[in-house]
């Protein structure tokens, strides 16, 4: 069977939100106030603490790389301890993932979020246990884009490299895949929204009930197969 790889920030929840808490703490130590705000920034926020500074010091024209990079650190330290205060999964996600391993389909985590804080966020969320794997960041000396961290959480999931598909929300996720040789599936519920067709993934998601029929129909498995009848001899 196919094994199902997820991205996590804006994929299975929405944590754009405290991203941009932990990003504001910093520009308020900088003395500049609350740079950030949802309605507009979203999107920054789920590409990463990294840009999330730099975009705010660009608006100030602060910008400095060694500035971004001696702030990174306490923007992770910030974002740690207040980690799940806005963050939300996105509705259906537990009865999706519950659908897919009634089937028999292995399922993981492949973020660029570092490992230790994926774990924390999932532990908060109380869905850590129904996946069977997490790359992070981290996990390797390489991340997403690198087609390698998706290869390792399928392996980690028991599944074969070659037999996967990620489930994804950006332009990275859609070129990992794509690296790995495997399908894509973009959603269109995150802060991308329907943009992310233009990167002609295999399969738009629009929801979650829709993803146990798209896997099917991707893969072409439809559940859990018979065990093999010994021949008698």
């Amino acid at each position: 069977m196919h094994t199902v790889i997820f991205d996590l920030d804006g994929t299975l929840a929405d944590t754009s939100g405290d991203l941009l808490a932990a990003a504001n703490a910093c520009f308020r130590e900088m003395g500049l106030g609350d740079v950030l705000d949802h309605s507009r920034d979203a999107g920054i926020a789920l590409r990463g603490g990294r840009p999330m500074l730099a975009e705010g010091l660009r608006r100030h024209r602060r910008y400095d790389a060694d500035l971004v990079e001696r702030y990174y650190p306490r923007l992770l330290e910030c974002y740690r301890d207040a980690i799940d205060v806005h963050t939300v999964l996105y509705p259906g996600v537990e009865t999706a993932i519950g659908a897919l391993k009634s089937a028999g389909h292995p399922v993981g985590i492949c973020t660029n979020k570092p490992e230790a804080l994926a774990e924390l966020l999932l532990g908060r969320l109380g869905i850590r246990g129904v996946f069977d794997s997490l790359v992070g960041a981290d996990t390797l000396a390489v991340r997403k884009p690198d087609p390698e961290p998706l290869r390792e959480a399928v392996r980690r999931a028991g599944g074969d490299p070659a037999l996967c598909l990620l489930v994804g929300d950006s332009d990275t996720d859609h070129a990992t895949a794509r690296a790995a040789g495997v399908p894509s599936v973009l959603v269109t519920f995150g802060p991308a929204g329907n943009s992310v067709a233009a990167l002609k993934p295999e399969a738009l998601l629009g929801s979650f009930a829709e993803l146990p029929g798209l896997v099917t129909r991707l893969t072409g498995e439809s559940g859990r197969r018979p065990p093999a009848m010994s021949r008698m001899p």
